[in-house]
């Protein structure tokens, strides 16, 4: 039996359409039946509730061997840092994954090693080093930027020719596209072999800075995009104006200055872990189209 969370999200849907498609058993924590696919509905156990809840996680892991797991974002309005956040989301699941000898694959950041503040990648980080004391067998996948954190801007992008963040014109960044992580999570829950603790670093082909993606994405939708570099305070404020808790902009300015510093480079890439979707080939496959009017 595999437990997956989030199953309604970005990656942990496309972990269980890999799985279903190998025949495995699954069951599902979910808050909101409401999101899950009718197909999925129909060929998975769900339990209803939140995976920070000590019961609902109990619950879901008997009987069961193997679990994905992923911390969900705190709310928009949240006043918790990142790192209490994910560490109170993680604390019962890790204890109840030990006791019963259960497998996690999690989904993580890559930049172990680095020194200083980092918002939601220490708070990441700080759930891998809860995880590692607690004693459960674990595979973290240690993930730079999503390339798919662009999608919201391109009818921007379409439309004025131009997509913007806080992250340096010039500097290479490190990119994973969302069904290469779940790729690799569904092969290592379909593993019933491995043991222990390890990290497991995943990064697309080639690292480009966001001026050469700019470059990329102009030449995908025939039309020029530029990048624009916002400043970090301009873009902090910007996240509070628009209602975020001045709690939850700060750990997101921490994460883009971390960014900007190279945390992505103080953790060692494999090559044999280098994923197949390039960013030339992410932009024809999911950015055009949802560039279209």
């Amino acid at each position: 039996m595999i437990v997956i969370t989030t199953p309604s999200g970005d990656i942990g849907r496309q972990v269980v359409d890999r799985l279903l498609d190998a025949g495995e058993t699954v069951r599902v924590i979910a808050r909101d039946i409401s999101r899950l696919s009718t197909h999925v509905r129909a060929h998975v156990e769900v339990v209803q509730g939140s995976h920070s809840d000590a019961d609902t996680v109990a619950q879901a892991l008997e009987g069961a061997d193997r679990m994905f797991w992923l911390v969900p974002p705190a709310g928009f309005r949240t006043t918790a840092r990142a790192t209490d956040h994910y560490l109170a989301f993680t604390r019962s699941a890790a204890q109840e994954a030990a006791i019963r000898g259960v497998r996690v694959v999690g989904v993580t950041t890559l930049g172990h090693g680095y020194q200083g503040a980092a918002g939601l990648l220490s708070a990441a980080l700080a759930m891998d080093e809860l995880i590692k004391n607690v004693g459960v067998h674990y595979r973290a996948l240690a993930l730079p930027f999503f390339m798919e954190n662009l999608l919201r801007q391109a009818p921007v992008m379409a439309e004025q020719g131009t997509f913007s963040m806080a992250n340096a014109a010039d500097r290479p960044l490190p990119t994973v596209a969302t069904r290469d992580v779940a790729a690799v999570a569904a092969e290592l829950l379909l593993d019933t072999s491995w043991s222990g603790q390890a990290r497991v670093p995943l990064a697309g082909p080639e690292d480009l800075t966001p001026d050469a993606m700019a470059e990329v994405i102009s030449d995908t939708l025939g039309r020029t995009v530029r990048y624009r570099q916002i400043p970090l305070a301009d873009f902090q404020d910007a996240m509070v104006q628009h209602g975020m808790s001045p709690v939850l902009a700060q750990d997101m300015a921490d994460m883009v200055d971390a960014q900007n510093n190279g945390i992505y480079d103080a953790e060692p890439r494999d090559p044999r872990t280098t994923t197949a979707t390039g960013f030339r080939q992410w932009c024809q496959d999911s950015l055009k189209p949802a560039a279209r009017p």
